[in-house]
């Protein structure tokens, strides 16, 4: 299992986000820490769904610019 300081190498958005942008989150709850399965945006000092812009209601703790998923490559 990924440690918390593992996990938070891992986003390494540095300083308030850029507005707007789909980003992937790093959030923390009493079980520990997860990357939400959506992409999100940071609005108004505040994160949302990035396509249903709704509120996140979880601990944010990292950020990061999505990483390119490569498709199989023979």
């Amino acid at each position: 299992m990924a440690t918390r300081e593992r996990r938070l190498a891992e986003f390494d958005g540095a300083g308030e986000p850029p507005p707007g942008l789909p980003l992937e989150v790093l959030c923390e709850d009493h079980s520990g820490t997860y990357q939400l399965p959506f992409a999100c945006r940071y609005v108004e000092g505040r994160w949302q769904n990035h396509e249903a812009g709704i509120a996140v209601e979880a601990t944010v703790i990292g950020w990061r610019l999505p990483r390119v998923k490569h498709s199989g490559v023979a």
